[in-house]
């Protein structure tokens, strides 16, 4: 008989009570305004600037975007080269071609899985319009190591930090380094609107373009002076994002805790590795490093067998991706790639479950 009758899954949505988010909508039902930079977007991006120590925020509708935009506010060089980390989901890789640009990989630190700066300066040529780093896993990247190798080459740094709302680095948000950062409010995320994003800049110009391109290119005088789109975040989905606002503190420190358990129970094994995490990591996810691919197959098996639905995240490395042309190897992602597993790890996932999953990984191995 399989260890749990419903289906656990790697993550599940925080969700705010239901009647909290319905008091939201209704102030949206009663002022007849849907969309188009509408109060509650507004309150959201106030609220969630105060609560992540950034001056300001921009609400767009979803994490893919919130990237598309920061690259084309910059005016980078038409069809320039951008570096980036292979180990990290397709949306980071199809935002830079998307906007025409030429992704290249810098492989992986292998403890921390975020972009290692040593490995930028050598791929860097007169084609390299910027550096495009993810947080992974919530795990801050080492900023000052980019943005020294940035400033060297004269080149722009946007950080994807879709995995990375609450964190901080040397202090700060980490939303404030780099040119731009971005984030995602999908359903998976510590803080969800349903669908949403985010774009984060310190530059006064920059925010105000990203401002613009979210509706279509307008500016306060109602003319389009840059090529936009439609990526503004609907007042429904502010809504749900301001209710699940007020847990998030509870959301992160309880995420923080089961991370810790899984640790300490899965530390038994010394053939097990975990990816070595900065103190103010938010602790997104739960990655497991095995020994091998077999190792994890089998795990992966088992635990799908009692109802566990682990996943492989990220897999394959995305370099290995033969229709996005990009053709240098990374053999540090591609190897730890084929190896990690994300075990379930969200707000409503009972400690005892936790327990009894670590139980079921040391058994399969």
């Amino acid at each position: 008989m399989p260890a749990f009758e419903k289906n656990i899954y790697v993550t599940m949505p925080a969700l705010a009570p239901l009647a909290e988010v319905n008091a939201y909508l209704e102030k949206v039902w009663a002022s007849g305004i849907m969309t188009h930079n509408g109060p509650l977007v507004q309150q959201f991006e106030r609220d969630f600037s105060a609560w992540s120590g950034h001056e300001k925020s921009v609400a767009v509708n979803n994490g893919t975007l919130a990237i598309q935009l920061a690259l084309r506010a910059l005016d980078l060089p038409a069809g320039g080269e951008i570096i980036t980390t292979p180990f990290t989901f397709i949306a980071t890789i199809s935002s830079i071609l998307y906007e025409g640009f030429k992704p290249v990989c810098a492989d992986i630190d292998p403890e921390t899985l975020n972009l290692d700066p040593a490995k930028i300066e050598a791929l860097i040529t007169d084609k390299t319009v910027a550096i495009l780093p993810v947080h992974v896993f919530g795990n801050p990247c080492d900023c000052e190591a980019i943005d020294a190798v940035a400033k060297r080459h004269g080149l722009k740094v946007v950080y994807d930090a879709a995995h990375a709302v609450g964190v901080t680095y040397k202090g700060k948000s980490v939303f404030t380094y780099g040119d731009v950062s971005t984030t995602s409010f999908h359903a998976t995320k510590l803080l969800n609107t349903s669908e949403g994003g985010g774009v984060f800049s310190t530059d006064p110009e920059v925010d105000r373009k990203v401002r613009e391109l979210r509706f279509f290119g307008y500016n306060a005088e109602k003319d389009v002076d840059l090529v936009g789109t439609n990526a503004k975040m609907t007042e429904v989905n502010a809504a749900i994002g301001l209710a699940n606002l007020r847990y998030l503190s509870h959301i992160v420190a309880d995420r923080k805790a089961k991370y810790c358990l899984y640790r300490s129970l899965l530390a038994q094994n010394p053939t097990l590795a975990f990816q070595k995490i900065d103190p103010s990591c938010n602790c997104s996810y739960f990655p497991v490093i095995f020994d091998s691919e077999a190792t994890l197959l089998r795990v992966e098996a088992a635990l799908r067998r009692d109802h566990v639905f682990a996943r492989r995240y990220f897999y394959p490395s995305v370099n290995t991706y033969a229709k996005l042309g990009i053709t240098n190897a990374c053999p540090i992602s591609e190897d730890i790639s084929k190896r990690i597993l994300c075990l379930p790890l969200y707000w409503t996932l009972p400690e005892e479950a936790v327990r009894k999953i670590a139980e079921l990984v040391l058994a399969a191995i």
